[in-house]
Order: C-alpha cells, then structure tokens, then sequence
C-alpha cells in the first residue's frame, strides 16, 4: 500500500464556467486556469501521483503545453490513472475535502464521488468527497477561489 496528498488552488474568473469533481456547478464565476481548472479533480490527480512517487500534475500535463488548454480535467485524471495502472498501481480508496465559502456544494457530493469512482475505476464507496467552509476566513472565505485535498491509498498488483 502507498499513500498520496494532493492539493490545488485556484483563483475565481468571471465569465468562466465552474467544475468540481467533474461536475459543472451553477456559480456566477467559474476557476482561472489553464485547463478547466477543477482544484478537486486536480488535488485527486496529485494525490494519485504522488502515491506512485510519479511527480504530480503540473510535471506530466504542463501549463504551458497548449495541448492543455482548456482541457476536461475528467482527462486529465483519466490519463493519471492509465499511468499509475501501467506502472502497477491500482487505486484503493481516495478521500477528498474542498473548500469553497460559495457556492455550497452538498448538492453535487455524490455526482462528484460517482464521477471520481468511475474515471478511478472503484466502487463508489471507496471514494469520499466532503465540503467546508473557512468561516469567511482566508482568500476562500473571502471568496477569491476554492481549494481541495485529497487523499489516495494505492496499492501494488505486480
């Protein structure tokens, strides 16, 4: 077994669309990003990688590379899991925490993990996402962006 931390940040643009954890939420502003800057699917990746001591998402899918752009980061956690597959991982359980002062997220919780779980390619009880706020603390209370963790344990099929 293996362990991985991911986290990612991402500042609010307006006249973007908002993605967390694959899912396309209603919000007057979406993430700023080179991709389509969902921190949670993001902060997943990282945490994968990391397990895999592979690097982490800015390494294998750089901003500057404009085969990115604007990328579904659905892709990108995709390509993260067919790397670690190939190098003998596979993904046991992954839990996650984003935090947003706005827009509330329990709504979207369990499309989230539904989404995770399929790209990961688990049954949705091994993936947990949760949601808090940072009592107007900070640029998240402030509502300058979001931010989210995630958690991953792999382990070897070799």
């Amino acid at each position: 077994m293996r362990i991985g931390h991911g986290y990612d940040v991402h500042r609010f643009q307006e006249d973007r669309k908002l993605f967390l954890g694959g899912v396309e939420i209603p919000h007057t502003k979406g993430l700023l990003g080179h991709s389509d800057a969902d921190v949670l699917l993001h902060a997943v990746c990282d945490a994968l990688l990391g397990a895999a001591a592979l690097g982490d998402i800015g390494k294998l899918f750089p901003d500057n590379d404009n085969a990115y752009k604007d990328i579904d980061s659905k892709i990108l956690l995709k390509k993260t899991v067919e790397i670690i597959t190939q190098k003998g991982y596979k993904v046991s359980n992954i839990d996650c925490t984003v935090i947003a002062q706005k827009p509330k997220l329990a709504p979207y919780i369990d499309e989230m993990r539904h989404v995770i779980a399929n790209i990961c390619l688990v049954d949705i009880d091994l993936v947990n996402v949760k949601a808090t706020t940072e009592e107007k603390l900070g640029f998240t209370g402030r509502e300058e962006g979001i931010s989210a963790h995630a958690v991953c344990l792999i382990q070897s099929v070799k």
